[in-house]
């Protein structure tokens, strides 16, 4: 995935209401932005942190800067926009990088699916193999104290929890079931579950894993100018 143009820089101010964001740009004047991201953030919205923000030619959008990456004062870059996890999930799986999931014929996303009436990330078909269907979760958090220790998730998810249910339910019908981490920050080597964040979600991975659901850690590259799921990082029980 490249920007185009080129991501430019900002210091941040606060972040507030969950979706915006003030920066103070290099001539010192400061601007309003768009955060794509509603979660907690938790280490990745530090006041004083570098921001990279992308600009939209949409006249209709009242902030036309959108957040991007966050760079933090040990050096670190995030994606904050949890919409780009899908994204290079996707680009990878068709660019052949996640060789796991090489092989289908057909992808499609946004798939309804399961008992609680969820949509899947992706699903993969093929003729001569089972249908794979793939939770994408994007992972930020990085444990500063525990070299390059990264946790899922950062705060407790119903939602996640949710997920999980419905993908022990693809794989014990027969269906191949992915957790697929797509970790999007540059200090983080290997993934756990956040037992000590939501004790529910780290249990019900567990189960999940051992009615047949696979999890899958890749780590992306990130830059001002391009970001790409690159290689295969450890996941930790």
């Amino acid at each position: 995935m490249k920007f185009e143009p080129q991501l430019e820089s900002a210091t941040l101010i606060k972040r507030y209401k969950r979706f915006l964001a003030d920066i103070t740009l290099p001539d010192g004047s400061e601007r309003t932005i768009h955060c794509a991201n509603t979660g907690a953030m938790t280490g990745c919205a530090e006041p004083g942190n570098t921001v990279w923000y992308s600009t939209s030619d949409n006249p209709k959008r009242k902030y036309p800067n959108s957040w991007e990456l966050s760079e933090t004062k040990a050096g670190h870059k995030i994606c904050i926009n949890t919409a780009r996890a899908n994204q290079l999930a996707v680009e990878a799986i068709q660019s052949g990088v996640i060789n796991e999931l090489a092989g289908y014929d057909q992808l499609q996303t946004e798939v309804k699916y399961g008992s609680e009436n969820s949509r899947i990330d992706i699903l993969l078909n093929s003729e001569n193999q089972p249908s794979c269907y793939i939770e994408v979760k994007s992972v930020t958090l990085l444990d500063a104290e525990m070299d390059g220790q990264g946790y899922f998730p950062d705060a407790v998810t119903t939602r996640g929890q949710k997920h999980l249910r419905e993908l022990s339910e693809m794989a014990q019908s027969g269906s191949r079931a992915v957790l697929l981490f797509a970790v999007l920050h540059s200090g983080i080597e290997k993934v756990s579950a956040a037992h000590h964040i939501d004790a529910t979600y780290s249990q019900l991975l567990k189960k999940a894993q051992e009615q047949g659901v696979e999890v899958l850690c890749y780590k992306a590259e990130l830059s001002n100018s391009e970001m790409k799921l690159v290689k295969a990082i450890e996941f930790i029980n």
